[in-house]
């Protein structure tokens, strides 16, 4: 993991002393609320229902065990005991105190972490595949350019005031697991088939929200030596040429779908061409300095199967459920990453308990070198776990409601926080999540029904990705009702796509019919072997929606 220098823990002190400094002026009426506004939105601190939330970054997904266990001091000593983990990644408490945050921060560079651009129309938290550097289709670890890219971006004075939010994925694998083509700039790590060196596929132009759009292709190939300088060259014009009359147009998504890819790309290859690469490009040293701290740890050379997790599984079903859903394919030997479930039948997506926290943070110590990573499903992954220490870890996590085993089957569901906490929802999200989770919690249903995704979303922001949910869920106000519009057919995966409507919307009491609907046209059609999504692409949406009507029908 990346460890902060002299620079690092100077900027993120004053940061913290500055808005010390901030929130005493807002506290005895020196600052108005408005003028507090693009402050606190700066340092991470939103008003919403019931309190102000304070949004924690988590660079690129990759948390140290003792970052966790102060976050469970901070939850028990200035929250409610539990915080959120959101689809960027990042941690949320939900009943921050204005008085406290200045502490809050201090705990927080205590331990390395900070708010700084959480929130506010700036370069967001930077999210990387949540395997990286463990994963078996891995081309290269994308962290250390993941962390090249927080360090250019943080504080970045031209960048400081977009038009709107920015936010930036890197991968390094074959599968995309970091949803690469919804952000506004996607890095992937790709070979050049001619001379076999690494570099960057350039994607621009993703996001979700009121109106989707999957990312393009910018640059197939960029030498990895010109990065930051193609990054600039992209902000920059974006900052220039962006939309700033109207919010709902100055995400670079719009810009692209007016300009087009090729318009666009012209502007930013002449940008790039006169930018001075040598100043704005990383230092070849400075590179290798950041990429020594994700160096991988001392593994030791283990066989490639563990007699003693197959017995134990053998005495244990659950364990050996847990091991079929939880577990991902190591590049070493004898290892494996574990993936944690945050999404317990009838729990909220994404909450952790502060008892919770400690406990993971004990596991990582014990058995994954000290480190844990974050998904944007909202969940948790010990990176690097022995096979012969499975079960001894599935018993801990047991003990502690941690050991759902249910990673990418229907239950686990991503769901933002919705009307039951945000300012900007029309509808509840969480109870959807929850009830749906108890609809599908049988074990042998789950496995029957195999490999599917459902994302709900409280408001057309769509933090909780429904656009690209296998099944998707979006709650609306429809005439002082919640109301609920169901897509299928979306994928985050490098086989992008969004989501198409079956029909409008209904009540939440049919939502769990709906999509009984949906999943049963999938049972009846599947040939063998076929995953959901895949069904969906060869029978197409029709059935599913003459299925979708007959509930429609029935609550209209």
């Amino acid at each position: 993991m990346y460890r902060y220098d002299e620079f690092d823990e100077r900027l993120v002190r004053e940061r913290v002393a500055q808005f010390a400094s901030q929130v005493a002026r807002r506290i005895d009426g020196s600052l108005t609320d408005a003028e507090f506004l693009p402050l606190r939105l700066k340092n991470g601190l939103y008003l919403q229902l019931h309190s102000y939330m304070l949004r924690i970054a988590v660079p690129y997904g990759t948390l140290h065990a003792r970052q966790l266990r102060q976050l469970a001091r901070i939850a028990d000593e200035y929250d409610r005991g539990y915080g959120h983990f959101t689809t960027r990644t990042n941690l949320q408490f939900n009943w921050s105190k204005l008085k406290d945050v200045p502490t809050v921060l201090g705990l927080l560079a205590d331990v390395e972490m900070h708010c700084i651009q959480t929130s506010g129309n700036c370069i967001r938290n930077v999210t990387a595949d949540h395997f990286a550097g463990v994963a078996h289709d891995e081309i290269e670890d994308p962290r250390p350019i993941a962390e090249l890219i927080r360090q250019w971006s943080t504080l970045h004075p031209e960048f400081e005031w977009l038009g709107r939010k920015f936010k930036i994925a890197v991968s390094g694998a074959t599968h995309d697991r970091a949803v690469v083509k919804s952000h506004d700039l996607g890095v992937r790590i790709v070979r050049d088939p001619a001379s076999g060196e690494t570099g960057y596929e350039i994607l621009v132009g993703g996001g979700l929200g009121r109106t989707p759009f999957a990312a393009k292709v910018l640059r197939e190939f960029l030498p990895r030596e010109d990065l930051l300088a193609y990054l600039e060259a992209v902000l920059r014009v974006y900052n220039l040429e962006g939309r700033r009359d109207n919010k709902f147009k100055a995400r670079l998504k719009i810009l692209v779908h007016e300009l087009g890819i090729e318009a666009l790309r012209a502007l930013v290859e002449e940008e790039f061409a006169h930018i001075d690469k040598a100043r704005v490009n990383a230092d070849p040293q400075e590179q290798a300095r950041i990429a020594a701290y994700f160096a991988p740890p001392a593994y030791e050379d283990l066989p490639e199967v563990s007699r003693k997790l197959e017995d134990a599984q053998i005495r244990d079903p659950e364990l050996a459920r847990f091991v079929e859903h939880n577990l991902f394919r190591h590049k070493k030997r004898g290892y494996t990453a574990v993936t944690i479930s945050l999404k317990p039948i009838g729990g909220t997506p994404g909450d952790i308990t502060s008892e919770q926290m400690r406990a993971v943070a004990d596991l990582a110590e014990k058995y994954s070198f000290d480190e844990l990573r974050v998904t944007h499903a909202q969940n948790l992954v010990l990176p690097n776990v022995k096979l012969d220490d499975v079960a001894e870890v599935y018993e801990a996590l047991k003990a502690h409601d941690l050991a759902t085993a249910n990673i990418g089957r229907i239950t686990d569901i991503i769901s933002c926080p919705g009307l039951d906490y945000c300012s900007l929802a029309t509808a509840r999200s969480i109870p959807i999540a929850q009830v749906l989770s108890h609809h599908f919690a049988d074990p042998e249903k789950q496995k029957q029904i195999g490999e599917v995704s459902i994302k709900i979303s409280g408001c057309i922001n769509a933090c909780g990705h429904h656009h690209v949910g296998n099944i998707g869920i979006l709650g609306l106000e429809k005439k002082g009702v919640e109301s609920y519009q169901i897509t299928v057919g979306g994928d985050p995966s490098e086989n992008y796509a969004l989501g198409e409507l079956l029909g409008p919307g209904v009540p939440a009491e049919y939502v769990p019919e709906a999509v009984d609907k949906v999943v049963s046209v999938y049972l009846a059609e599947r040939q063998q072997g076929e995953t959901f999504i895949e069904t969906y692409r060869r029978i197409g949406l029709a059935p599913f929606k003459a299925a979708f009507k007959e509930i429609a029908d029935v609550a209209a």
